[in-house]
Formats: structure tokens, sequence, C-alpha cells
């Protein structure tokens, strides 16, 4: 069986399209979460397109820029500049406070801000570890080169490259960009894995795809391209047992667990980002 999920748009401060979680499908292996955010710009002088601090629990946050920046701050303390081709992921485990707030030389130089934001439900016996956040520079990433393109393994392996982004479960995540007139095709055994289209066109199975449509399947798939070039996503990853429950910005297998989350957020429980005042409400 095959689903192809519309995108559902939205704006934040910014425009994002969401895929993920969707009516048809709440999770590809332990993708539970995929936006595709911008591109947009940021009028000078203001705070537009910041997202003040806000929590998580029983979740990994990976952000994954095309363009832009953006400046990661977390109730662990940690300051982190994220620039396009790096990995940013952040373990939210059993609670972490985060901010994401746009660098002032993005915004004096009006740079458009464009990527994908995931989030990776965690194992059972894992939703309650202790938070963390990893840092992987581009240059760790490693691209493969391809017939007509290349692949650059984001998460995970894939024909013998491995990248050095350290998960909780067995993930796949990769960056596919297609020349026109080409071909390529991915099996990885005992892995659920959908194609995400960013920009382009695709074929894919026979099917095809179009921008910002999201592609779920079962088995080998097989991507070709016709007059145009395409720029796509890859995840998925080895199925999570059990059933994850979703409300706002947490996730965990036990309702009653969100329930005391989401408590704790509006008692000011959770430790805060250091600094930072502003914080986003939990929603009625």
């Amino acid at each position: 069986m095959t689903l192809i999920i519309e995108p559902k748009t939205k704006d934040i401060g910014f425009p994002v399209r969401r895929l993920l979680p969707a009516r048809q499908c709440q999770r590809v292996g332990p993708f539970i979460f995929v936006d595709h955010m911008g591109p947009a710009k940021f009028e000078k002088g203001t705070t537009a397109g910041d997202v003040r601090q806000h929590p998580h629990i029983g979740l990994a946050t990976v952000t994954y820029l095309f363009s832009g920046a953006m400046m990661h701050r977390d109730s662990l303390g940690v300051e982190q500049r994220i620039e396009p081709g790096a990995i940013n992921l952040m373990t939210a485990g059993r609670g972490i406070v985060h901010s994401e707030r746009m660098p002032s030389d993005v915004r004096e130089g009006a740079l458009a801000v464009q990527g994908i934001q995931t989030w990776l439900a965690l194992p059972i016996e894992q939703e309650e570890v202790a938070p963390s956040f990893d840092h992987y520079p581009r240059e760790q990433i490693p691209t493969s080169a391809i017939a007509g393109g290349s692949v650059r393994v984001l998460i995970g392996e894939l024909e013998g490259v491995k990248s050095p982004v350290v998960t909780h479960s067995e993930t796949s995540y990769f960056e596919l960009k297609l020349a026109a007139n080409s071909q390529y095709q991915i099996n990885i055994p005992g892995h659920e894995l959908a194609v995400y289209l960013a920009s382009g066109e695709l074929v894919i199975n026979g099917e095809q795809l179009k921008e910002n449509q999201l592609f779920v399947g079962e088995g080998k798939i097989s991507l070709r391209t016709a007059s145009i070039p395409c720029h796509a996503m890859i995840l998925g990853g080895v199925a999570l047992e059990g059933k994850r429950y979703l409300h706002w910005n947490f996730v965990s297998s036990r309702i009653e667990r969100i329930k005391q989350a989401s408590e704790d957020w509006e008692q000011k429980r959770f430790d805060l980002v250091p600094g930072e005042t502003e914080f986003i409400p939990l929603p009625k």
C-alpha cells in the first residue's frame, strides 16, 4: 500500500507545510512530525520569525536547514547557531525547553530561511532519558555521488556510507538531489520509508509526485526525474512498538504523561532557557 500526503500550510510567524502527523499516517519509522519551513525573509528591527521558548517531552527534534540560519538556545544552557547542511539533534526525553530565533545578520541581510524540522518519537523504554543536544557540522555529514546527482546521509547508513549522527532507534534520513532525466532506487530492508519532494518533479514507483507532497511506500522505491531536476528528502526507519499520543509539543506512549507535562508547563515547573523570559503559553 502507498500513500500520497498533501501538506497542510499554516503561518507561525513564517510559512510551514506540515506533512506528519496526517490523518492517513501518524508516523514513518520514528518520524512523527515533519514540517517544511520557509523560505521566508524577516523584517529588520523586528522579532518576526522568532519562536519563543517552549517545552518538549518524549521525542528528539532534528533541524536541517537549506538556507539562512537560526539560533538555538535551550534549558541545558546550550547556545548553537544552526546553519545549512548541519544536523542538530535535540533529545527532549523527560523534558527540555528551547527557543529558536533569527540571527541579526540573517535579518539585516534579508536572507531567506528554509529547512526541514522533524521529530523522532523515542522508544518507549527511552522516553524519559535525560535531555541532551548534539550538533554535527556540515563537514561531518557524508555525501555520496550517484549517477545524475548526490545523496547526503544525514542519519543512518546507505550503501556503505554511514552518518555520525547517533539516534535512539534505527533511523534513515537522506537528502537527494537528482538532475533531469535521472533515476535512483532505494531499498532498506526492515525500514519504513517516505519521500518528501521539496522542489522539482518526481515519479515514484510510477506515480507522479507533486512539489511539497509526501510519498509513503513499502519495499523498494524507484525514483525518476523527467525534464527538470528535483530536491527530495527520504526519511524513515524501523517502526517503533506501541501507540504514541501527541499534544502540542509533547509525545508519549502514555496520555497521563502528556497531561502531567501540560500541567508542569502551566505551573512553571520546567527549567527555562537561561536569560529568556518570553515563552509560549500552553494552548487551550
